[in-house]
């Protein structure tokens, strides 16, 4: 059924939408108008809307949707108004009029005439209900991560120990057995034993995004976003960066102005991306067994905040600073996931991941056993080539608690940060982190890999896409960052773990 109808009057397209029909009429609208041609929208019917107790702030709409909106009772003073709006750019109708109306259309206290989706969007965007909701559907993934991923995560890692007995006693000792059994197996079945929790988690994440669920969370953040001069398509990049931060940096590509499009990818890399996952959850499991998705959401809350403050102060630099700007937080309906382009979505994710383990970790793990191995033409590790490299920078880690083993973990996960846990497998063996660290220790190690720089491929993105200047900015501003936040709560972990 239409709920509007257009026309054209002293060469100005109007277009007239019935107001107790506002979504359809406005998405019908867009899609009856080329956003090039100069065009006013009309509503019909607004005191009909008013006797619902509903009523639109047409003013901020028009902002939004950068075309003059008003009642059909005003029409000649509308028509006189100058056009000073430009029609925004819209990827997806019905998401963008779904979440301008949320912006501007206010409700009856009693829900008159609502559908069971806007009332279930009132709750889960409401500004006292929807973050507590949000915190508990994280809660509730990574718990379930952990929960249904332990048990085969486990056999995979018994697996892989039992093959390495195994070609231990079928092939002959030396240089290429070592290889094959303390460099490769080890190094890359450390990876491996964590692909059932990534996998769970890829599902969750890509159910909550198909759902809609997504959205709803990005658009909770818009109000945020808009307090340091960002708004909530900024923050779709940054969950995108949950999976991987080199397709969010080119998701940022779909912002507009160049300022916030170059301010959100250098906030991306604050964001915990799957390869960091396999630190995390080997660190929690050992040391935080009864607070797993507790300790998980405080990374990726530590991650989003400190990205927050980030973009907080370079808005006040020369080079961020601009006036503020409305926008709009596209907020598609709610759907049923589909069980085919569900399994596309997880795949394509899954595939990326294990593509990774069968090209940088493999060479990762290979060049770190070599260092191990010589010149000793042994697994011993104090004399060998990665314990000179440790050792030379295993004064700039101390303060945080680390050792040169440490140290040398962190400079392999340049290339991917997966390549920290194959380190760990081939330097610790079985036991990776129990006989090395403490819990402090533990999290001041999560807490530095989230925060210091990203793997070179994300580096890479960042040069293409906001140039030479910003990529390096990221990579020192991120080192000296996670230093400083390692350095802090470690120090200060110490003082109060000494004085209990």
């Amino acid at each position: 059924m239409a709920h509007s109808t257009d026309y054209i009057e002293n060469g100005i397209h109007i277009v007239e939408v019935d107001a107790r029909h506002l979504e359809s009429g406005l998405v019908q609208a867009v899609q009856l108008l080329n956003q090039r041609q100069h065009f006013v929208i009309l509503l019909t019917h607004y005191k009909d809307l008013l006797k619902t107790h509903h009523w639109l702030d047409y003013e901020l709409l028009s902002q939004l949707m950068g075309v003059r909106i008003g009642r059909i009772e005003d029409k000649d003073t509308i028509l006189a108004m100058p056009n000073h709006f430009r029609p925004v750019r819209i990827d997806s109708i019905e998401g963008y009029i779904h979440g301008a109306l949320e912006e501007t259309l206010h409700h009856a206290p009693d829900d008159t005439g609502h559908s069971l989706a806007d009332r279930i969007d009132k709750v889960l965007t409401n500004r006292w209900l929807g973050f507590p909701i949000l915190i508990v559907v994280l809660y509730a993934v990574f718990e379930l991560t952990f929960a249904i991923g332990s048990y085969p995560q486990e056999w995979i890692a018994q697996g892989i120990d039992a093959l390495c007995e195994w070609l231990d006693t079928v092939l002959a000792a030396g240089w290429l057995s070592s290889l094959f059994i303390d460099g490769i197996v080890r190094g890359v079945g450390a990876i491996l034993s964590f692909v059932p929790n990534i996998l769970i988690l890829f599902i969750l994440l890509a159910l909550m995004e198909d759902s809609g669920y997504m959205a709803r969370a990005a658009f909770l953040m818009d109000k945020i976003m808009h307090a340091v001069g960002l708004h909530g398509r900024s923050f779709i990049p940054m969950l995108v960066g949950f999976g991987c931060n080199v397709p969010a940096i080119m998701a940022a590509r779909d912002i507009d102005n160049i300022k916030d499009r170059t301010l959100t990818m250098l906030m991306i890399p604050f964001m915990s991306c799957s390869a960091r996952l396999p630190v995390y959850m080997l660190f929690v499991s050992a040391f935080f067994p009864g607070h797993k998705a507790l300790v998980m959401m405080s990374l990726y809350a530590i991650g989003i905040v400190l990205s927050i403050l980030f973009a907080l102060v370079m808005k006040r630099t020369k080079w961020f600073r601009q006036s503020a700007r409305d926008y709009v937080s596209e907020l598609p309906q709610f759907r049923k996931p589909q069980f085919k382009a569900l399994c596309v979505h997880v795949w394509d994710r899954l595939w990326d991941y294990l593509q990774k383990i069968g090209t940088v970790i493999i060479w990762a793990s290979i060049i770190i056993w070599a260092l191990t191995y010589f010149p000793t033409h042994s697994m011993d590790l104090e004399h060998s080539y990665l314990a000179m490299i440790g050792k030379w920078t295993e004064p700039l880690v101390q303060p945080l608690g680390f050792d040169w083993k440490t140290s040398v973990c962190l400079l392999t996960g340049l290339p991917a940060k997966e390549a920290i846990i194959s380190t760990m497998g081939i330097l610790y063996g079985g036991d990776a982190t129990t006989s090395a660290f403490t819990p402090l220790t533990a999290f001041t190690f999560m807490l530095f890999v989230l925060l210091y720089f990203p793997c070179i491929a994300t580096i890479a993105t960042l040069r293409r896409e906001a140039g030479r200047r910003w990529a390096w900015f990221t990579v020192i501003h991120s080192l000296l960052l996670a230093w400083v936040m390692a350095f802090v709560v470690y120090q200060i972990g110490t003082i109060l773990l000494t004085i209990a």
